[in-house]
């Protein structure tokens, strides 16, 4: 199959009878069509209402399946595995004669067909969290950052690619930002991460700080959690700086879209500074109003950065 192409989708109700001959689809029909309508509901932040529908439909859209494949790996009971190989598989059936049994990916395909998207970026992100099921820690940065270009990058991508702006520069700009903003959401996530049995503070960072895993799940944030929070955040906002000039390399919708996920991920990293690195008292937040405000002043910077 050549992942390089959209595939032609399809947008025909569910067929049991043609699910029933499919044993793969069988072992995990009842949980997936569970989360599936779960993500059918989710609505999409960064899909902003200055954007024109037809744009945030095809967001929408690939939130939605980001979503059905972080529900599938993270929350559904049995064998996750097994959901998420069935999840590739209904992926595949956009390409083709196929007819996807899951709704989430019906509303998929007219984005995949209209906008001329490859599938290999779907599949990356559904390979992160079998990889979260295998991997639950990560022992140096270098494997968290191999690690984001699995689970964040290939969402700039296609975000890059519904709006026709998916050059190398970009794409370059991008896997910064995306990065950042999933250093982001672990570093909010620290102790419901660890509660979950995942921890992705790199080993050796913690060894060097003086934590254990003991410090990720106390009462009270530790000074060398602290400490080892502010290192992590700087790295992420390393990140950000260099990829936020790429709104300024946009346009229209796309530059508005873009903006709304920079400004996000900025606002995050600032709740992380203004709450001391305080990350097991409950997940430093941003206020609508600040990435609203944000999002806003990248928009009329000349630089956008």
């Amino acid at each position: 199959m050549d992942l390089t192409r959209g595939g032609s989708g399809a947008s025909a109700p569910h067929s049991p009878d043609h699910a029933s001959t499919d044993p793969v689809w069988m072992d995990a029909e009842a949980t997936l069509q569970t989360i599936d309508a779960k993500a059918s509901r989710e609505n999409f932040p960064v899909a902003s209402r200055l954007l024109p529908r037809r744009w945030r439909r095809h967001l929408l859209a690939i939130y939605g399946f980001a979503r059905l494949v972080d529900d599938a790996g993270d929350e559904a009971p049995g064998n996750r595995l097994a959901l998420l190989d069935a999840i590739d598989d209904d992926l595949d059936r956009l390409v083709g004669d196929g007819v996807p049994h899951l709704a989430v990916m019906r509303r998929l395909a007219p984005t995949v067909r209209t906008c001329h998207l490859g599938l290999d970026p779907f599949h990356r992100l559904v390979e992160a969290n079998r990889r979260d099921q295998t991997e639950p820690t990560y022992e140096t940065y270098a494997d968290l950052l191999d690690y984001c270009t699995l689970s964040a990058n290939p969402v700039g991508h296609l975000v890059l690619g519904v709006f026709g702006a998916a050059d190398p520069e970009r794409i370059a700009l991008s896997d910064a930002v995306c990065t950042a903003l999933q250093l982001v959401e672990h570093w909010q996530d620290v102790a419901e991460d660890a509660a979950n049995g995942r921890i992705y503070l790199p080993a050796e960072d913690m060894r060097r700080f003086g934590c254990t895993r003991d410090d990720l799940t106390g009462e009270e944030t530790s000074p060398q959690l602290r400490r080892l929070m502010a290192f992590e955040v700087s790295r992420a906002q390393a990140l950000m700086t260099k990829g936020a000039p790429l709104v300024g390399t946009l346009s229209g919708s796309a530059r508005v879209a873009v903006a709304g996920f920079v400004a996000g991920g900025q606002a995050a990293l600032n709740a992380l500074g203004a709450a001391n690195f305080d990350v097991l008292a409950g997940p430093p937040r941003a206020s609508r109003r600040r990435v609203a405000t944000g999002t806003l002043a990248r928009l009329v910077s000349r630089s956008a950065g």
